[in-house]
């Protein structure tokens, strides 16, 4: 039985409906590369076998963050409580007059008119869930069939791990021979040290494969949990050293399942200037990264 079948109904804690306005004037272009947009259920009802129920957070709560964050563009990163109907994504990227872009969670049903409708709807790439609390490891024959079928598109792979997945994965992370991003630093434990093994190998992996990109976001998910979660900062640094053109960047919004502090929106683009206080490199993983991967075309 999976996790979503165990407990559908766990609900999620609404986003910080006061986020400060930050210090850091962010550059003309900069991209949110990974949010999400939920709801309203009564126009996008939310998957019968989710694992986890949110608050509705609609695309309209979504551009007045941005406003008040000065962030232009943004990546919506399908979630798995809606399933693989991907309407409420659709209709966000569709809204935003060019200004969003797209990550979709689809199945092996997936016919190959759907993968181009989706590309023309705006989406760049798929996401793979291997956290427990998600539902675990998938099925590695669908990933790697649905993987060689969206690289004629252009697409990119986006995986969602718990930090031991760094490890166990390694065979798999050899055989992509797509751009794939590892999402929130691989949830390294902040507690654990920059030395701890699963960094140690996400470092690797990122020095020694040039097909792999990071996010630097979820610093709450890495931190011990207490805001403005500066101990994941390390992290995102020593991952910036490395290559600072495969980084990007994201809000997380409204960050699902946080049982820690809730983040506040304002205090982490914050975050950002402590864990990239140079505006050369701010420029490159908030602006030109995300229109490499994102709007190339």
């Amino acid at each position: 039985m999976t996790a979503a079948a165990k407990n559908p109904l766990k609900s999620c804690l609404p986003p910080d409906p006061n986020p400060i306005k930050p210090f850091l004037n962010l550059p003309s272009g900069a991209c949110d590369a990974h949010c999400h947009v939920f709801g309203p259920a009564s126009k996008f009802p939310y998957a019968a076998d989710r694992s986890y129920t949110p608050p509705d957070a609609p695309v309209e709560n979504l551009r007045r963050l941005h406003a008040r964050l000065g962030v232009s563009r943004a990546v919506i990163v399908h979630a798995s409580c809606h399933g693989t109907d991907m309407a409420v994504t659709l209709d966000a990227i569709a809204s935003s007059h060019g200004s969003y872009r797209g990550v979709a969670c689809v199945d092996d049903a997936v016919s190959d008119q759907q993968l181009q409708a989706l590309h023309e709807g705006g989406i760049r790439g798929i996401r793979f869930n291997f956290v427990k609390h998600l539902g675990g490891v998938p099925d590695l024959d669908v990933f790697h069939r649905l993987v060689a079928r969206v690289k004629p598109l252009g697409w990119h792979v986006v995986l969602h791990f718990d930090a031991e997945d760094i490890l166990a994965q390694q065979d798999l992370l050899s055989r992509i021979d797509v751009p794939f991003i590892i999402d929130h630093m691989g949830r390294v434990k902040a507690a654990d040290g920059l030395g701890q093994r699963p960094f140690e190998s996400l470092l690797n992996l990122f020095r020694d494969n040039p097909l792999a990109w990071v996010k630097v976001c979820g610093s709450e998910r890495v931190s011990v949990g207490k805001r403005p979660f500066r101990d994941a900062a390390p992290f995102a640094r020593a991952l910036i050293a490395v290559d600072s053109q495969r980084i990007l960047w994201g809000t997380d919004w409204p960050h699902p399942n946080i049982t820690k502090d809730m983040p506040n929106d304002g205090e982490l683009v914050d975050l950002f200037t402590e864990i990239c206080p140079d505006p050369t490199t701010r420029q490159e993983i908030l602006v030109d990264n995300p229109t490499r991967m994102y709007w190339a075309d």
